[in-house]
């Protein structure tokens, strides 16, 4: 006889390592698709609803992938396919990975919330919580901070899916939680800090917790590259004299750097050491090494003629306006600088706050790569050298990360790769944390997302994309992204190590919210205005200003 508890649906019918299949109810019994287990009315054999299977030795936490009936001998029974997620031990707590499987014939139990709320005691403590379940919105989907942002974390979504406002709703309950966090973002498109047709200021975050930073302005100088990515940025390397020019420029700039900082008092400046030198002199060098002759012109210098080509990109980059926030800095003209430079960085500066947002929607996409490579740089470095790192953990944000941080090799953003790369490999040991957001993951560096281990997972159409993330999932919880179709706005599944049970839950909405809402076509195309000013746009175009 079946057990009269009506959180009973049925037995195991098949047992393997991946999946289970149980049969919802008897043979003899009419199968009722509601149940009322106490106050709650559920949903039997619901897809995504938490079952346990119930032996005298094991507790399998399972979820419901399939619902199917299987005609047999006159009757419609009907069968469901489980996923295992982990084992709960009997005082409740979940641990992912079956180790002990149940026997054929086991009893399927409907989770109750009581038993679901308790697998988020571990990391309850700590109060941070993404939304709410799904399908139990009385339950909140709790993480463990230290987990989600030491392991680095990737919200993944198409357009639209509300990617910007997981990032929003994320860091405000972040720093409202923790109000001596230190995060730097990185916004692609202004969605986080804009002015309105009046001309006022709007964020995406609360006044207090919030400093917005143009990347032209926050002014990251030619000073502060080190010796390879002034290289990158100057050397054509299919030069034929590429080998020359790195090497002539290896030994003057270690003498510029060392020249012009004797009054800081160290002894030991090596090339790549962040401190000012005068890029005129690095040029004049160059040009004086390149038109060298002896003997009133009869004989010419080793390297007479070799730096033709180093010289004409010189010149072509540093007149290009576009770059006078890296060649040309106006407060950042000395090696003293640096400080004021990292504390406006990290939010140190004046006013102190917790999340620093730096808009780089004014900066030409061909030359944000050189950017978000300092950027990351700067994340990396400050932590690397502060003693005090493990009390001081950053966390850096880099919205429509497949922009600058792609899968495939390019030269042009080789830098931001290889900065971003860094930070997802080894950044964990001081202190440096990597959100990568992206539309596109399968676009984004491999070595970025093979490092993180935990996955926010908006809506997803794109067959590609669906089949890389579900390859970056855990192993034995990959089933899950078969979901990824049927998110609606705001939904997300959540799976990783900081999340204590793989959840496809509603996200908290954002107060304020980001700026990226769709055009109101119809609203515009109906009542809009019937000119604009073209004269305005050509003149911004033509001076690369937004």
């Amino acid at each position: 006889m079946m057990d009269s508890d009506p959180r009973l649906l049925g037995t195991l019918r098949d047992v393997s390592a991946a999946r289970f299949i149980a049969r919802l109810g008897q043979a003899e019994e009419r199968f009722r698709p509601y149940r009322q287990i106490g106050v709650e009315k559920v949903a039997v054999g619901q897809v995504g609803t938490y079952v346990i299977a119930r032996s005298e030795q094991e507790q399998v936490l399972c979820q419901i992938i399939r619902v199917w009936e299987a005609p047999e001998e006159g009757t419609c029974p009907v069968f469901m396919r489980l996923l295992p997620l982990g084992e709960v031990t009997s005082d409740g707590q979940f641990f992912r990975g079956v180790g002990r499987y149940p026997p054929v014939g086991t009893p399927v139990y409907l989770a109750e919330s009581r038993q679901i709320e308790a697998m988020f005691d571990s990391v309850r403590r700590h109060g941070l919580h993404l939304g709410r379940l799904s399908q139990r919105g009385e339950l909140r989907v709790f993480v463990e901070p230290n987990l989600l942002f030491n392991r680095h974390l990737a919200i993944l979504g198409q357009s639209g899916s509300g990617k910007s406002w997981a990032v929003s709703s994320l860091l405000q309950r972040t720093v409202k939680l923790m109000p001596k966090a230190h995060i730097v973002l990185l916004d692609l498109h202004g969605e986080y800090g804009w002015r309105d047709a009046t001309g006022h200021f709007h964020s995406a975050f609360p006044v207090d917790m919030v400093r917005h930073l143009d990347a032209r302005s926050l002014e990251i100088p030619y000073w502060l590259l080190s010796y390879g990515e002034l290289v990158d940025l100057l050397v054509d390397r299919s030069d034929p004299n590429a080998s020359l020019q790195i090497s002539f420029m290896r030994e003057v700039l270690h003498e510029l750097r060392r020249k012009g900082n004797q009054d800081l008092g160290i002894d030991r400046l090596s090339v790549d050491s962040p401190v000012h030198f005068s890029l005129k002199e690095l040029y004049q060098h160059f040009k004086q090494a390149n038109e060298q002759q002896f003997d009133f012109g009869k004989t010419k210098g080793p390297l007479f003629g070799a730096f033709d080509e180093f010289l004409v990109r010189f010149q072509a980059m540093f007149n290009d306006s576009r770059y006078d926030f890296l060649f040309r800095p106006k407060r950042r003209t000395q090696s003293l600088d640096l400080e004021g430079l990292l504390r406006d960085f990290i939010g140190l500066g004046n006013p102190k706050r917790q999340v620093t947002v730096i808009d780089l929607s004014a900066v030409p996409h061909d030359v944000r790569p050189t950017v978000s490579a300092q950027i990351g740089r700067l994340a990396f470095e400050f932590n690397y050298w502060n003693p005090q790192c493990r009390e001081f953990p950053i966390l850096l944000v880099c919205e429509e990360a497949h922009q600058y941080i792609p899968r495939e090799a390019d030269k042009r953003h080789e830098g931001s790769r290889r900065e971003m790369e860094r930070i997802a490999k080894e950044g964990r040991k001081y202190g440096v944390g990597l959100c990568v957001v992206s539309q596109r993951p399968n676009e984004l560096s491999e070595t970025v997302l093979s490092q993180c281990s935990n996955f926010v997972c908006l809506r997803t159409t794109n067959p590609q994309d669906q089949d890389y993330i579900r390859k970056l999932m855990p192993e034995g919880e990959q089933d899950l992204a078969d979901v990824l179709t049927t998110l609606r706005r705001g939904e997300a599944l959540a799976v990783g190590e900081a999340i204590p049970l793989p959840t496809r839950c509603r996200l908290y909405p954002p107060e304020p919210a980001p700026a990226s809402s769709d055009a109101p076509v119809a609203e515009s195309w109906k009542s809009g205005p019937d000119d604009i000013d073209v004269a305005g746009i050509v003149d911004r175009w033509w001076r690369q200003e937004r």
